[in-house]
C-alpha cells in the first residue's frame, strides 16, 4: 500500500444544505499521521465539511477517499468500520451512561480484546478510570470531551477526526488533551477543527485557514508571518 493510499484526499468537495452551498470547490489532504488543523470563525463551514466527511451529510459533488477508496455513498457506521473515528462538538458523551459504558460502545469496530482496548483508554486518560462507574452526564465539560475523545480510539481509528475539542474546557484541561493527541498523532494522523489557534500552533503540521467555505490560506507553525495573518483573520 503507497503513502498516498493511507491518507484522507479530499478534492473539489462541494457541500451544504438544500438551499445554501457552503463547502466550495475544496481540496485536502491529510496524512497517514501527524495533525492537520482547520481553523476559521464561526460560520466558515467547519462543522459542515466534518459532517460530510463522515457522511451525516451528502456532498454536492467532488470525492473523499480513504485508503485508497471513495467513501462516496458510504454511511457514517461503514467509515468508522474503515478507520475513521469520529469526536463531534456537541454531545460527544451519552449523559445517562457510565463512563464505561460509553466507551464500549465506541468498541464495535473491534470486538475481539475489548477489555485490553479498555485498559488503553484508561492508561491515556487516568482520571476517566478512576471515575468509570459515574454517570457521563455528571462529569465537567471537559471530562465529557476526553470520554468523547476515548470512546472513537476504542475503535482503534488509523484517522481522528476531531470537532472543537477544547470549546469550554478548563485550561488545564486543554494542555492535557494536547500531550494525548500528540502522543496518538506519532503513529495515526489527526483533522482537528479548532477556533482556539494557540492550541494547534505548536503541534500541527499543517493549519488551514477556511472562510465561507473556502480554504485561503495554507501555513505552518513555524511560519510566523503566515501565522500572523492567519491570526488576523480570525480576530476580524
Amino acid at each position: 500500500m503507497s503513502d498516498l493510499e493511507k491518507t484522507l484526499t479530499v478534492t473539489n468537495l462541494n457541500s451544504g444544505y438544500a438551499t445554501n452551498q457552503v463547502i466550495f470547490d475544496l481540496d485536502l489532504e491529510v496524512p497517514e499521521n501527524g495533525i492537520v488543523a482547520l481553523v476559521g470563525r464561526n460560520g466558515a463551514g467547519k462543522s459542515t465539511l466534518l459532517q460530510t466527511l463522515m457522511g451525516f451529510m451528502k456532498p454536492i459533488s467532488g470525492d473523499i477517499v480513504y485508503d485508497g477508496k471513495s467513501m462516496i455513498g458510504m454511511s457514517a457506521s461503514e467509515r468508522v468500520k474503515r478507520g475513521i473515528g469520529y469526536v463531534p462538538q456537541e454531545r460527544p458523551v451519552f449523559s445517562d451512561l457510565t463512563v464505561t459504558e460509553n466507551l464500549l460502545i465506541g468498541s464495535s469496530r473491534q470486538r475481539k480484546g475489548v477489555r485490553n482496548e479498555l485498559d488503553l483508554a484508561f492508561d491515556l486518560f487516568p482520571k476517566l478510570a478512576d471515575r468509570r462507574d459515574q454517570k457521563a452526564g455528571t462529569m465537567s465539560g471537559g471530562e465529557r470531551k476526553m470520554v468523547g475523545i476515548a470512546r472513537a480510539l476504542m475503535g482503534s481509528p488509523e484517522i481522528l477526526i476531531m470537532d472543537e475539542p477544547t470549546e469550554g474546557v478548563w485550561h488545564g484541561v486543554v494542555d492535557e488533551i494536547k500531550v494525548h493527541l500528540v502522543d496518538f498523532s506519532k503513529n495515526h494522523a489527526i483533522l482537528i477543527v479548532e477556533q482556539n489557534l494557540d492550541f494547534v500552533l505548536d503541534i500541527s503540521s499543517e493549519i488551514l485557514l477556511l472562510e465561507r467555505g473556502v480554504i485561503t490560506k495554507r501555513t505552518s507553525g513555524a511560519d510566523g508571518a503566515a501565522v500572523a495573518e492567519v491570526k488576523s483573520r480570525l480576530t476580524v
